[in-house]
């Protein structure tokens, strides 16, 4: 897996000249921290999630990005056999746009794949779904400071897991 994700960090870069000092319309990537709340049944097996994400935004007009998003995300939770507490980690990765209604304020959405890290009650590919909103702050010169909510369901075969997450990321 890890394999997987050095692969697609080194396309992102290959193909897409990116500047660590981005001007309006130019292409950026992000460095964020996720925190993520599982929803519905899920809840019952996890309690959070914490893991990384790399965003690279591309600049369509003034007011859409498309976007793509590749990360790691971790879920932890309750004791499942006896001292044995409940792990999975996964290896989200998604393509969409943001479109800013005013300039700091964004809505988004994306479609991906979920691939997980291990064999287990988790295994096998799911498709993701994700909306959400948020806001961008100028932090300096050559950096923004990106916050946004999301809403993110992942299906596979004959089950769903659903999540609500946190994501700050710096942007260069």
């Amino acid at each position: 897996m890890k394999r997987i994700l050095l692969i697609a960090v080194a396309g992102f870069l290959m193909f897409n000249k990116v500047n660590a000092q981005s001007k309006p319309g130019e292409s950026t990537i992000g460095l964020g921290l996720d925190a993520v709340f599982p929803v519905g049944d899920y809840k019952n097996i996890a309690d959070y999630g914490i893991g990384v994400s790399l965003l690279y935004q591309k600049p369509v007009n003034k007011n859409l990005n498309i976007t793509g998003n590749v990360g790691y995300l971790r879920f932890h939770g309750p004791a499942i056999f006896s001292n044995i507490k409940y792990k999975e980690g996964y290896v989200p990765i998604k393509g969409g746009a943001r479109y800013f209604v005013l300039k700091p304020l964004f809505f988004t959405g994306e479609i991906g794949v979920a691939i997980p890290t291990a064999n287990g009650y988790g295994s096998g590919t799911a498709f993701i779904y994700t909306p959400g909103l948020g806001t961008k702050f100028l932090v300096s010169k050559t950096g923004t400071l990106d916050i946004g909510v999301r809403y993110e369901s992942w299906a596979r075969s004959n089950s769903t897991r659903s999540f609500a997450g946190i994501r700050a990321g710096y942007n260069f």
